[in-house]
């Protein structure tokens, strides 16, 4: 009733927001937005667990798949890796070149369990030779381990930069590999190998797109924003739905800023939060149907795609999970519940 009720409150911000959605958003403030985004998402908080029984603790019994990229590679993604037809200057070609050892170059704080790992590419005139969108695999074998660790990870450097390539990686207890990034100091070494195709994207694609991420599932989402808006041919509007339990759980959050600050009219980022800070303005709890079915575009909007990356619960409640790295499974939760079809969305 809450939810309902907090919903009705909301109905002139909805209209605004989905004037941003399907036709040509008008500049100025947003402040108003927020606020009643922050009714929106706070009266349906619960949503996940509060529907899903035993959902929370599914959850926390993986840490090391809590993340949208992260979780255990499959024996498909380790061994199909295609090769890249323009091999010059690409420090990772896929096919049959195995994996390559790269020195750790300088390591950031980031927040107080996440980190920015800086790791030189073999030659300084070497791009990475990752495609929008695509990961790179890890791989690490402890000294008491009876197999290697190999997990996925999606750079935040552009494809473009030269020498090096970056991650943001957040340490999850209990998850062997970024607890093993995390206790790395320069110059040691990690094995990786690709680059593994996801989505293939081209220029203006889909008219617009929706993000739908949960903590560090936010990368392939960031690689994805900023090829499109890194290139001045590419007209495709993006919103941003981004939950994280804290506020210092936002990730690559003054890039985003950056983002919509350069580009208003174009790209929208709402975030919304488990534990809010006292004054926060935007959403709380977790990301429900209210919340979605106000900022994103409708269903029957022509051209659009929406992406979701995340922990386990955030597939569950809101696409349903992918069966495997090439079968996206079934459209389930929210997404289905508000009518959106299996070919629009898309699952990292």
């Amino acid at each position: 009733m809450l939810a309902r009720q907090a919903f009705r409150t909301a109905q002139p911000l909805k209209r605004s927001v989905r004037r941003y959605a399907s036709g040509t958003p008008q500049g100025g403030s947003q402040t108003g937005l927020y606020a009643g985004l922050a009714a929106v998402a706070g009266a349906g908080g619960y949503y996940y667990y509060s529907q899903r029984p035993g959902l929370a603790s599914t959850v926390k019994q993986d840490p090391s798949a809590q993340a949208g990229h992260g979780a255990p590679a499959s024996h498909k993604e380790i061994h199909n890796i295609p090769a890249q037809a323009d091999q010059q200057n690409l420090a990772f070609k896929g096919g049959d070149q195995g994996w390559i050892s790269l020195k750790l170059d300088s390591v950031e704080q980031v927040s107080h369990n996440t980190k920015r790992f800086r790791f030189a590419l073999p030659d300084k005139e070497d791009v990475s030779g990752l495609q929008i969108a695509s990961a790179l695999l890890t791989k690490y074998k402890g000294p008491e381990m009876e197999k290697p660790v190999i997990r996925p990870y999606t750079p935040v450097s552009d494809e473009d930069s030269r020498g090096f390539i970056d991650f943001v990686i957040k340490s999850y207890p209990g998850g062997p590999m970024s607890e093993h990034l995390h206790s790395m100091d320069p110059p040691q070494r990690l094995d990786f190998k690709g680059p593994i195709p996801k989505y293939p994207w081209a220029p203006n694609k889909h008219d617009h797109i929706t993000l739908i991420a949960g903590g560090t599932g936010i990368t392939p989402m960031y690689q994805l924003a900023r090829a499109i808006f890194k290139n001045p041919e590419d007209k495709t509007k993006v919103t941003l739905v981004f939950g994280n339990v804290t506020e210092a759980d936002i990730l690559l959050k003054r890039e985003f800023e950056d983002l919509e600050n350069t580009y208003p009219q174009r790209f929208r980022a709402f975030y919304v939060l488990d534990k809010p800070p006292e004054g926060w303005g935007q959403g709380s709890g977790h990301i429900t149907k209210d919340l979605l079915k106000t900022v994103i575009p409708e269903p029957k909007a022509e051209n659009i795609k929406i992406f979701v990356c995340g922990p386990p619960g955030l597939y569950k409640a809101i696409s349903g999970a992918k069966k495997s790295p090439q079968d996206q499974g079934e459209l389930e939760g929210i997404l289905k519940e508000l009518g959106y079809s299996k070919d629009q969305v898309y699952k990292f």
